[in-house]
């Protein structure tokens, strides 16, 4: 058959009946992604090509080995991910440049030029889907098969895992069992003078996987924006995007070198991660934004493989959801018991709903759970005493304060203020701003001008929040790393007693750590704020060899200093209960 505006993809047919029949449960970023595909159907202007996507599963299927030497066969949904890839084409007009017959001048002429329409893919499906062989059998196609020069990289946010699309390729070159790659590998890579006709044509070399029949290179680069920017790429694969702290979005990058280059292709494939607010975050958003239909982009193919809410992970049926490839890839078994993990071990319960179901939980929480970092209904503490916890270890872009009310049931109220300057706001990436802006509608966080926070201004700016609120501050207690300056008036104006210093480290931390899990265990932390909420759900905690606990602050993006202040007005209170009598 030739191109044709009116077919239905084979594979892509195949899948929508048996969604249909309902055999295969899909999500709503499927279905959402399924309309999209329909109207590509229903488009005259996009045509769609049977061969191209035949021609790939030939090609791979008699070539091509699994990491461990054994035959290859595509899955189902690798058919109907590569037939995306492989089956759509759209004609332009161009001038190209016609030599005359004679080999002497020549002349411009219009004419019609065939595109292939997708050249971007997002491949978000949970671990154990085998992810990395589907990118991996995509580069071998493009560096063996297409005849042009190419050059092709494959990124991940560590080189050795970047790896995993390379390995099935050298296993496959090391194997040979088609008749292609033992036309490639017949030879000798030590014949470098004699006859070209007896060396390997396909080798694995210290570069990366080179061709030198077309002279195209398959090669790993790090996951940084300097490495990756204006290569002439025709083929790029991005593994594990979303797993990794990844602060830079590497995608725009390899995308403005690659499309120098006719037809290029990038292909980002992760299991969802548990870090968030990152660039993947960012990318989401524009995805959300494409499936919606909010931002038409035909250029772009989203796999979006998830759970649709977290009541599913009970039941086995919908497991597919997540994964395409169960029972195929990765055993109900291996599910089952991490369901089991999830109930017993809450610290591992986010990475599980992450990575095998898709669900990506508020931060790590390797402190509180999940529920212990929902907020309770809003609570008013006018004119009651309380303890205040400050942390102005990041004086120069965030302060926090945090007040803590203790209540008559043993449980403890907590309001938190905190300030950053306009500075550090502009220069937030998207997803995070989004996050700000609710802090600042909440009215937990100020944002102060300038590109320092002055120390005077924050004093005087909380000091006229206590007065409105009437709040009774009976104790202060304070983290002194940049609190000088503060404390100091804080003490001319309310006079020294009730202040303590908190000095941070294990030994003052781990008690009243524990005491404050307990705590919010029991749902006796009754705050009403999201600022807190994403605090608590941004702690983690180092622990030494004795079980003493400390908080973690190491990174910058991942706000935890109201926790920290509320810690600190926590130990403040235990040292002056006679004030609260």
């Amino acid at each position: 058959m030739a191109l044709s505006n009116t077919a239905v993809p084979k594979y892509y047919g195949m899948f929508r009946d048996a969604v249909i029949r309902g055999e295969i449960p899909v999500c709503k970023e499927i279905s959402m992604e399924m309309n999209r595909i329909d109207d590509l159907i229903a488009n005259p202007g996009v045509y769609y090509d049977d061969q191209a996507v035949e021609g790939w599963i030939a090609y791979c299927e008699s070539e091509l080995t699994l990491t461990d030497g054994s035959d290859l066969s595509l899955l189902d949904s690798f058919k109907l991910w590569g037939e995306q890839i492989f089956g759509w084409y759209y004609f332009v007009e161009r001038s190209v440049y016609q030599p005359n017959p004679d080999g002497h001048g020549g002349h411009y002429v219009r004419k019609n030029v065939k595109k292939r329409l997708i050249n971007k893919q997002y491949l978000i499906v949970a671990r154990g889907a085998a992810k990395s062989m589907y990118g991996s059998t995509l580069q071998g196609y493009f560096l063996n098969v297409d005849t042009s020069t190419t050059h092709q990289i494959t990124t991940a946010p560590t080189m050795k895992q970047a790896e995993e699309v390379m390995s099935p390729l050298r296993t496959a070159i090391t194997r040979s069992r088609g008749p292609l790659f033992q036309f490639l590998t017949e030879g000798s890579l030590q014949n470098t003078t004699g006859s070209k006709a007896n060396r390997t044509k396909l080798a694995s070399t210290k570069k990366g996987v080179e061709n030198f029949l077309t002279g195209s290179l398959l090669e790993v680069r790090p996951m940084s924006i300097n490495k990756l920017q204006g290569l002439q790429i025709k083929v790029a694969t991005v593994d594990e995007w979303l797993s990794g702290d990844i602060r830079e979005d590497v995608i725009g990058a390899i995308e403005q070198g690659a499309s120098k280059v006719n037809d290029y292709i990038i292909v980002a494939i992760s299991s969802e991660g548990t870090v968030r607010n990152g660039s993947g975050d960012t990318i989401k958003m524009e995805l959300m934004d494409i499936l919606k239909g909010d931002y038409i982009n035909p250029h772009v193919s989203i796999w979006w493989y998830k759970l649709d809410s977290i009541d599913e992970v009970g039941d086995p049926e919908m497991w597919l959801k997540a994964n395409p490839n169960l029972g195929k890839t990765v055993s109900y078994e291996t599910y089952q018991l991490d369901v089991e993990r999830a109930e017993k071990a809450p610290a591992a319960r986010n990475d599980i709903l992450a990575k095998r179901f898709g669900l990506p939980m508020e931060g790590y929480t390797y402190y509180f759970t999940y529920e212990e970092t929902l907020p309770h209904r809003k609570r008013d503490y006018w004119q009651m005493p309380c303890s205040l916890g400050a942390d102005l270890s990041q004086g120069d872009d965030f302060c926090a304060f945090t007040f803590l009310f203790p209540l008559p049931n043993g449980s403890f109220g907590i309001k938190t203020r905190n300030y950053i300057t306009s500075t550090t706001l502009m220069k937030l990436p998207a997803a995070m701003r989004i996050k700000y802006d609710q802090f600042m509608a909440e009215g937990s966080l100020i944002v102060l001008e300038g590109a320092v926070l002055n120390m005077m201004d924050v004093y005087e700016d909380l000091d006229n929040h206590i007065q409105e609120c009437g709040y009774d501050v009976r104790c202060l207690g304070f983290d002194p790393y940049n609190a000088k300056e503060f404390v100091a008036r804080w003490e001319s104006e309310n006079g020294p007693f009730g202040i303590e210093k908190v000095i941070q480290g294990a030994k003052t931390e781990s008690v009243p750590l524990g005491e404050l899990k307990k705590l919010s265990e029991e749902r006796m932390l009754i705050f009403d704020e999201d600022l807190m909420t994403f605090a608590m759900g941004n702690c983690i905690t180092l622990e030494d060899t004795n079980g003493n606990r400390k908080l973690l602050k190491k990174r910058y993006e991942q706000k935890i200093d109201a926790v920290a202040a509320m810690m600190d007005a926590y130990i403040a209170y235990k040292l002056n209960r006679d004030a609260f009598e």
